[in-house]
């Protein structure tokens, strides 16, 4: 058992920045594994990054991230209200980066 405090980060990205935020969390030493996933809003494609590391390592696990997750502007075609005819109107939404939780982890052991 590894008494060092440690940290469960769970980072969800867009899929375009996956193979970028991977190997930016590789290089900090942290290990990882990733789930496909899907946004519930925009219902697009994201990938939810398991990131184990020790809680001394957060800062730089999330400017790795910081780095490589980028912001875009994605358009969405929603019905125009009181129109006559159901005309959709594409309206800009920003979308990206990386939504990142840092759990504590009361027990972790490698088998």
């Amino acid at each position: 058992m590894n008494n060092t405090p440690h940290l469960l980060v769970v980072a969800v990205v867009q899929e375009q920045d996956l193979d970028a935020a991977t190997k930016a969390l590789h290089n900090t030493g942290a290990s990882l594994t990733y789930l496909s996933s899907a946004g519930g809003f925009l219902g697009r494609r994201n990938a939810t990054l398991l990131v184990g590391m020790p809680a001394g390592r957060l800062e730089e696990a999330l400017k790795a991230l910081q780095e490589v997750c980028r912001k875009r502007v994605e358009y969405m075609t929603l019905p125009l209200e009181g129109s006559p005819m159901p005309m959709p109107a594409p309206v800009p939404v920003t979308v990206g980066g990386a939504t990142v939780f840092a759990i504590p982890v009361e027990r972790f052991e490698q088998i």
